[in-house]
């Protein structure tokens, strides 16, 4: 089910966000910040604290309750946040599509997390969300997004020139796609 836990490994596991998860939503980004600093636009310092994570949280939440995002957390154990992965720009009809995005905090990178949560949320999006396709971008250096995606079977369809402002100029992105399925749409109601 979407909205619940899904274990990934030992001691790791995919769930949905909350607005409790601010203050350590908060601590990973912050701990994690230099190495995200390259694949992320500039941000206020407020972001990296807890009431700007509340207030990011509080806006990703209104859009999943309006059926326009999915966001999910990693969480550790002890319920702490070491990663984040959403969906946005969910548009249902005969297009039924999403983005995705995802970070993992900088203590966790490597051990295959990345690509355990997006081949699930892959999953949860078709069976769940019933959605056709998910795209996703990197930029075109960031090779260790490009592994995940190709792992989830994630395919290039283009290059798109000056794309997203990511660490202060117009940056050039490889965009993705992975097609889910190729039945009938579902949810014609949508």
């Amino acid at each position: 089910m979407i909205d619940e836990a899904h274990p990934l490994d030992a001691d790791i596991r995919l769930r949905p966000t909350t607005l409790a998860d601010a203050a350590s939503r908060a601590e990973a980004l912050t701990r994690s910040r230099a190495h995200m600093r390259p694949w992320e636009p500039v941000r206020p310092e407020s972001f990296y604290t807890e009431e700007g994570q509340r207030e990011r949280l509080a806006g990703l939440l209104a859009d999943r309750d309006a059926g326009r995002a999915m966001p999910w957390v990693l969480s550790d154990a002890e319920d702490r946040v070491v990663g984040g992965f959403d969906l946005n720009a969910i548009v249902l009809g005969p297009f039924r599509s999403a983005t995705l995005g995802y970070w993992v905090d900088v203590e966790y990178a490597g051990r295959g997390l990345a690509t355990a949560a997006v081949r699930r949320i892959c999953e949860l999006a078709r069976d769940e969300l019933r959605l056709h396709r998910i795209e996703a971008c990197t930029l075109p250096y960031n090779t260790a997004s490009q592994r995940v995606l190709a792992k989830c079977g994630f395919e290039q369809i283009g290059l798109a020139p000056r794309y997203l402002h990511i660490d202060g100029e117009w940056r050039d992105h490889r965009l993705f796609q992975r097609i889910l399925h190729d039945g009938p749409m579902a949810g014609a109601e949508d």
